[in-house]
């Protein structure tokens, strides 16, 4: 896999370079997500911000819930549950791509026309999900924010301006920093593991329907280990 990530960097930087391939690769990732994500963006907001306000309401705390929400979202649930849907949705779609070609020797006409497998079918994937994951973070913090903000003034009767005003006191750059670098580590781990898995599938369909269950947990449970490392020493230091 080490050796698979290398050679996409390398062949990343030299040409051919294939600019129809990638945006296809883009698209894929990003529209091809974006409902699954919303959606679970706005449910996750409304979720956080009921039980948090049924929390702070014990200490008569109400005020707070936006800031916790805010801080939840971009720190930890942002980038881990968009993960977690991209890698179910897209990463799994990619294994069964490659896989599919792997055990139809798609893979290996392509190796003998001269056509390096790795730089056309594994570098835009990988390079497309790092750059998707991001963008896509971004639109579930926003919606689930957004979502909250709902919930709290027009159902719980939080202030407007006291719900955005912690946001604004308790949230800083550094967390839109720090969550878009979590969301990128997350869109190459999605991307390599899917394409390594379907890279190097074998067994017919069957063995394809092994190598995307074996994508879909291997990132989920890579995500979760990784945002463990990656905010101890994000907000540690």
């Amino acid at each position: 896999m080490a050796t698979m990530l290398f050679e996409a960097i390398v062949w990343a930087f030299r040409p051919p370079y294939r600019a129809r391939i990638m945006f296809q690769a883009l698209e894929s990732v990003g529209v091809g997500s974006l409902f699954i994500v919303l959606l679970t963006g706005m449910f996750a907001g409304l979720v956080l911000s009921y039980q948090s306000d049924y929390a702070f309401r014990i200490f008569n705390a109400q005020t707070l819930v936006g800031a916790t929400v805010a801080v939840s979202l971009l720190r930890e649930l942002g980038p881990v549950f968009t993960g977690l849907m991209v890698a179910g949705r897209t990463g799994s779609s990619m294994t069964t791509e490659l896989g599919t070609m792997r055990v139809t020797e798609q893979i290996d006409a392509m190796a003998v026309m001269a056509v390096n497998p790795v730089q056309y079918l594994v570098m835009p994937r990988v390079v497309a999900t790092m750059l998707m994951m991001p963008v896509l973070n971004m639109l579930f913090n926003f919606v689930g924010i957004g979502a909250s903000y709902a919930l709290s003034v027009l159902y719980m009767e939080t202030d407007p301006g006291i719900y955005v005003q912690h946001i604004t006191r308790f949230v800083t750059v550094q967390d839109f920093y720090y969550s878009s670098i979590k969301a990128a580590a997350f869109g190459l781990i999605i991307g390599l593991v899917g394409c390594y898995k379907g890279f190097y599938a074998s067994g017919g369909a069957k063995g394809v329907g092994q190598a995307t269950t074996s994508s879909v947990v291997t990132s989920s449970i890579a995500i979760l280990l990784v945002d463990y490392f990656l905010t101890t020493m994000m907000w540690s230091l």
